[in-house]
């Protein structure tokens, strides 16, 4: 292209500069952009590249329709260009497609993608959930000799996890050679395999990593931390948060969160609420963490006592707040707390949120108000899985089985997939009303009908269920079928119906497996204690008791954890 002539090259270079103190108020507003596009088009130096460049990198984040326009009346495009619009399009989830669509475009106009073009495609692949055009994107990057760029690489891996593949992104991650030595892939990697419940991965990658000198981030530890849970993770939280200090990171308040969650998930509730009070700032997420770990260790008085705190103290709540507060109200059974919630849900303008209304569902009809969890079931404007089976597990726990069973036909019907907790209440509706072929009906369509594998509540339920209908060898022959080793609640429900129906020798038969076994739950010993007394056979009743008192087995009295 021909030089401008200084006047031309002055001007574009003057109302270039316009663009970017329009754009300084991030992001420009279309107000400011239109009288500058519209002079330049006036002193005929609209098309020239620099200034629509510069126009559609202002332009993009403002109004895609606008870019769009901008970016089809320049009369050459290249790859910083497209990429522009491509990022414009992909940070928005819901023009993901389009895109991929533009990516398509460059490749026919025959522009050579960049190391910037894959980094912006690959996410947005995953955000179409369009894996074998994240597929091909990879195969083009690797043709164009881009594939060993660190952050593309880091894309990939993403991508590849996102979808679920975790060996291709193993792979991906295997092939990345020298960028595989800087923290961005790795950094990838340690997240995809917590998102993907890979913990054990994912704590063996992150000790690797240190082990070859390649020193975490913060976006590497805040991935990293939610793998820690549970008492034995402890030491190895008290050691990333030693990272957090040595690295000069303790300031960053999204890794403190994580940190507080950390603790929490370990035990460690002291240690969670000495760093929440130590931190100078705090986000609405700081507050919110708390919330949620007390109610996730079943401290609802102190969950319900923190969220009143942040009303005192007027730092705001949101949705994630509320579900934690109901969550807790639902845990313990604390009925007024949870209405004054909802009340305060809806007078704030949260109860019609689907999170908020899916836990008001649960809240209502853990704290057995069926009429008052139906009533908010109904005035959900989407009902996903759990609704639906917060309340078929309502109806079958309160008696209302036919009323359980109508609601499944109806979820079905509106083309809801049910999950295993929607089976496990089904099977409870069943039992308690005998339908014990059609329980089984559903049953067998758990792996049949939606390739589901049962889990150990599907089977107690199933062998409680034929129990109680006397049908105690083909309860024998699941159990003997299960894919998993029975737990107490299968052999539990196994004695109980043994017990039902006076099948002593069927019981004596199990219970020597299980006591020779070594199993030692108290509730195996009071059931067979129980029926040798009904037996009369009172020595052996006595036998059973003598082992409980030598073992130190003691049976855990029932309470009930409504609050009226």
């Amino acid at each position: 292209m021909p030089a401008l002539p200084p006047t031309a090259a002055a001007v574009v270079h003057h109302y270039t500069r316009f663009i970017t103190a329009a754009a300084s108020s991030s992001p420009a507003s279309l107000r400011a952009l239109l009288p500058i596009h519209a002079r330049a088009v006036v002193l005929g130096v609209s098309a020239n590249p620099a200034f629509a460049t510069s126009l559609l990198t202002a332009a993009a984040p403002a109004s895609l329709a606008y870019a769009r326009r901008v970016f089809d009346a320049a009369p050459e495009r290249d790859a910083y260009m497209w990429n522009t619009l491509l990022r414009a399009h992909a940070h928005s989830q819901s023009h993901a497609v389009d895109a991929l669509v533009l990516y398509k475009r460059m490749r026919a106009a025959g522009v050579a993608p960049d190391h910037y073009t894959y980094p912006i495609v690959l996410p947005a692949c995953s955000a179409a959930r369009a894996p074998r055009l994240g597929r091909a994107a990879h195969g083009d990057a690797v043709r164009f000799a881009l594939a060993g760029d660190g952050f593309l690489r880091s894309a990939l891996i993403a991508m590849y996890f996102q979808e679920g593949d975790v060996a291709d992104a193993e792979r991906a991650f295997r092939e990345g050679h020298g960028s595989s030595r800087t923290v961005v892939p790795w950094t990838a990697m340690v997240a995809g395999y917590v998102q993907n419940c890979f913990f054990g991965e994912a704590v063996a990658l992150f000790g690797r990593m240190i082990s070859e000198g390649v020193l975490p981030n913060e976006i590497t530890l805040i991935s990293f931390l939610p793998c820690l849970q549970g008492q034995e993770w402890l030491d190895a939280g008290e050691m990333v948060h030693g990272f957090v200090i040595k690295l000069g990171f303790d300031a960053n308040i999204p890794l403190v969160n994580a940190l507080i969650a950390m603790y929490g998930k370990c035990g460690s509730i002291a240690m969670a609420e000495a760093l929440f009070e130590g931190m100078t700032v705090r986000s609405m997420v700081s507050w919110n963490t708390m919330v949620a770990m007390y109610e996730q260790h079943g401290d609802a008085v102190e969950a319900i006592k923190f969220f009143r705190r942040m009303l005192t103290k007027k730092v705001g709540f949101d949705c994630v707040t509320l579900v934690s507060v109901l969550s807790a109200c639902a845990r313990s059974g604390a009925l007024d707390t949870g209405k004054w919630v909802h009340e305060f849900a809806r007078n704030h303008g949260l109860d019609t949120d689907a999170r908020v209304g899916n836990v008001l569902v649960d809240m209502y009809a853990k704290c057995g108000e069926i009429s008052n969890a139906r009533e908010v079931f109904d005035s959900l404007h989407v009902r996903g899985v759990v609704p639906w089976s917060a309340m078929i597990s309502a109806y079958a726990n309160h008696g209302e089985s036919a009323e359980a069973l109508k609601l499944f036909s109806l979820m079905k019907s509106e083309g809801v997939r049910p999950n295993s907790f929607t089976f496990t209440a089904v099977l409870v509706a069943c039992g308690h009303s005998g339908l014990v072929d059609e329980g089984l009906k559903h049953f067998n369509s758990i792996l049949t009908d939606y390739q589901m594998s049962p889990t150990l509540e599907h089977y107690a339920c199933m062998v409680d269920m034929l129990g109680r209908a006397g049908r105690l060898v083909e309860a024998y022959e699941i159990i003997r079928g299960m894919s998993m080793r029975p737990d107490k609640c299968v052999w539990g429900a196994f004695l109980g119906g043994c017990r039902l129906h006076g099948n002593l020798e069927l019981a004596e038969f199990v219970a020597k497996d299980l006591f020779q076994s070594g199993s030692n739950d108290v509730t195996f010993y009071v059931l067979m204690s129980n029926m040798y007394f009904e037996a009369g056979m009172l020595e052996d009743a006595e036998r059973m008791r003598r082992a409980m008192k030598d073992m130190e087995l003691k049976k855990t009295a029932g309470r009930s954890a409504v609050k009226q």
